[in-house]
């Protein structure tokens, strides 16, 4: 049986109406709003390759267009750029998602600010942080929301205790594994600012369950980022693995930060609406 379009609500008016369309758009979960995404995306894309396009043009010299070009072709950042692609368009929201972006810009500026300062790891252009790199926090935290949705509806919600348990024994070794990796930078405000701020966040949970799967989807996702940006020396950590154990859980537990700070925001924005709405009210009654 045919769906019926109009009580439909993923079905895009920017997409031809056919059938398949429409099909293909359900079964991924586009909205209009994917396609909004979508657009600033790609808008953001050619802005870096225009402002800074002589990194752009560095790496597009070391191809053969003349010769066997796909052997040359990074495949793992193409392929990341595609999964990051399909995912933000899944069931975008944009009153949700621009509050998620505006978190990931804020929050990839500090944590991109604490490691390059701290010399934790350098990028190869010798910025700190280079601004270029920015953007990449804000499209990683929407692919990580997606993900965590998908895992939300697939994990039992039943036995908390089980979900407690496994909540400190996961968060517990990634403290201690980031008190390992930062000790050379002890010496810095700005790591022990980091240190405190990820055991505040570990010691206030709010939902175990939650924290781990957006721990799980942030590492996942950042194992890939990583295993790039590290192999093709993008950017290098001070023991030169590629990656480091830690910098792949760190993108867990900075997940696990930004979703945290946009239910902040959403309580904080919730409390000015009525605030703003109770004194709507009362200028109304006193005239």
């Amino acid at each position: 049986m045919q769906a019926n379009p109009e009580a439909t609500p993923t079905s895009a008016a920017s997409i031809p109406a056919t059938p398949r369309s429409r099909r293909l758009s359900q079964a991924l979960g586009w909205t209009r709003a994917s396609y909004y995404l979508m657009s600033g995306f790609l808008l953001i894309l050619f802005l870096l390759g225009y402002v800074w396009w002589p990194l752009a043009e560095e790496y597009l010299a070391t191809i053969p267009w003349d010769g066997p070009w796909w052997r040359y072709m990074d495949w793992l950042l193409l392929g990341n750029f595609l999964v990051m692609s399909l995912l933000i368009m899944a069931r975008a929201d944009l009153r949700k998602d621009v509050k998620i972006v505006f978190v990931g810009f804020c929050g990839g500026l500090v944590i991109e600010g604490w490691g390059t300062q701290t010399s934790i790891w350098t990028y190869y252009t010798l910025e700190r942080p280079p601004l270029w790199i920015i953007p990449a926090w804000p499209i990683a935290s929407l692919s990580i929301d997606r993900l965590v949705r998908l895992l939300d509806e697939r994990t039992p919600r039943r036995t908390p205790r089980l979900w407690q348990v496994a909540y400190w024994a996961v968060f517990g070794a990634f403290f201690a594994l980031m008190l390992l990796f930062v000790a050379p930078t002890f010496d810095k405000s700005l790591t022990l600012m980091a240190l405190l701020l990820v055991a505040f966040l570990i010691l206030t949970p709010t939902d175990h369950r939650l924290a781990l799967l957006t721990f799980a989807a942030g590492t996942g996702l950042g194992y890939f980022l990583e295993r790039w940006g590290t192999t093709r020396q993008c950017w290098m950590y001070y023991t030169q693995q590629t990656p480091p154990l830690f910098a792949v859980l760190a993108h867990g537990m900075a997940a696990v930060a930004f979703w945290r700070s946009v239910r902040l925001l959403e309580m904080v924005l919730s409390q000015i609406k009525n605030h703003l709405f109770t004194h709507h009210l009362a200028r109304r009654n006193e005239s």
